[in-house]
């Protein structure tokens, strides 16, 4: 139902300012500390943008259905360095286009692009608030491979 198409230089440029600001903020939301996430995506962003180009093993593709695009996917090598995993850093349908099976496809499609490439395992986070995006990976059979949680304390209830 969709297909992948590797995005041009220009096309990851203009994405990447909206896609690290809606990756923060979900991330915020979730409850992380603002001082250690800046810090931690300043990582992120240098492991993964080396002196501001994309690294080895990444690949940032816009997923089209038919003749139109209809979202964008990011599918590379995960931090842990594993050969046999690929990771899915980010996945955004076009807000106009949810609901209709194309997360699913996309999903689906990364399955077959990642069995291409000797994949046996690929990954993904999602974070606790994204409850209709962790019903769609339940749906897909994802295992969960660890549960974080917090529970935020007011010193003043002591």
């Amino acid at each position: 139902m969709v297909q992948f198409r590797e995005m041009s230089l220009e096309e990851i440029a203009a994405w990447l300012p909206a896609m690290w600001k809606t990756y923060i903020d979900e991330r915020r939301n979730a409850g992380e500390d603002v001082e250690a996430l800046r810090l931690e995506v300043a990582r992120q962003q240098e492991l993964l943008f080396p002196e501001g180009r994309l690294a080895e093993g990444q690949h940032i593709m816009a997923i089209v259905a038919g003749d139109h695009e209809v979202g964008t996917i990011w599918l590379g090598r995960p931090f842990n360095g594993a050969l046999d995993m690929w990771f899915v850093y980010d996945i955004e349908i076009d807000k106009t286009l949810r609901g209709q099976g194309y997360g699913r496809a996309a999903m689906e499609s990364a399955e077959g692009w990642t069995r291409e490439r000797g994949g046996r395992r690929l990954g993904l986070n999602v974070f606790g608030p994204n409850t209709v995006a962790r019903a769609l990976y339940d749906s897909l059979n994802y295992q969960v491979f660890a549960t974080s949680m917090f529970k935020d304390v007011d010193p003043r209830d002591s």
